[in-house]
């Protein structure tokens, strides 16, 4: 059953509300949607830029009871996979929560959506996963810091607009769905599938947390990421992942 929707035109943190009102007992599909966030939090206590014209959106899940690290990959799929097929976009999943659309050469993948998912106790769902997306839908550039301009992409083109309202029932649905992919045992298959189609920079070398770590294998099945060096192999869980572009 889809749970209630808050919109506002300007708020601190959708997530923040978002895990408020799971914790008080909101129903699976409650979400909260904003114009504009004023402080938007992104993974490792990152910023998140939220400027008018993207989509800043959290919505309750019921927790699934696999790995946390799977979620935010198993999202970041679906919403690669549908935005993709919907608006005609090559786009990927970098590890371990970011959808990055792919630009012509010499410029490196953009980010076009981040994802963020918090679990908290709730007395309806036992627990529940929280997840805020952020969509770059169709923000103008100088809307972001300087610093940021040229390292995001925008879902709109010049000859298709798009616009956030039309965006937000499609990213409900593929967060529901990654949700349920991982309660269903059949079908956590064609779920690794689709992460290894879309997962970037297999076979780059990588750093995390500014260390070399070797090149990408892609991911375990609990959704670390597997890096190669020297013939040995390591599963990576946590950390700032920068994949290394040839130039």
């Amino acid at each position: 059953m889809a749970g209630a929707r808050e919109y506002y035109e300007e708020i601190p943190s959708t997530q923040d509300r978002a895990i408020a009102l799971a914790r008080d007992g909101a129903a699976e599909g409650t979400r909260v949607v904003a114009r504009v966030q004023s402080a938007g939090r992104g993974r490792l206590d990152h910023g998140w830029s939220s400027p008018p014209g993207g989509l800043y959106l959290s919505v309750v899940l019921a927790s699934p009871p696999d790995p946390p690290t799977l979620l935010p990959l198993a999202l970041g799929a679906r919403l690669a996979d549908e935005l993709g097929h919907r608006f005609g976009r090559a786009l990927r999943v970098k590890w371990p929560n970011d959808v990055l659309a792919l630009e012509d050469p010499p410029h490196a993948p953009r980010k076009l959506a981040g994802i963020l998912v918090d679990r908290v106790p709730s007395p309806l769902l036992g627990w529940a996963a929280v997840a805020g997306i952020g969509v770059n839908v169709a923000p103008e550039p100088e809307a972001f810091p300087p610093e940021l301009r040229r390292e995001v992409a925008r879902l709109s083109t010049a000859t298709a607009p798009v616009r956030p309202g039309e965006v937000e029932e499609l990213v409900v649905a593929a967060a529901l769905a990654a949700a349920r992919d991982l309660w269903a045992p059949e079908r956590l298959g064609e779920l690794h599938a689709l992460l290894a189609r879309l997962l970037y920079g297999v076979g780059r070398r990588a750093t995390v947390d500014g260390q070399t770590v070797g090149r990408i294998v892609g991911l375990t099945e609990d959704g670390a990421l597997e890096v190669e060096e020297g013939g040995r192999r390591m599963a990576i869980r946590t950390g700032d992942l920068r994949v290394v572009e040839d130039r």
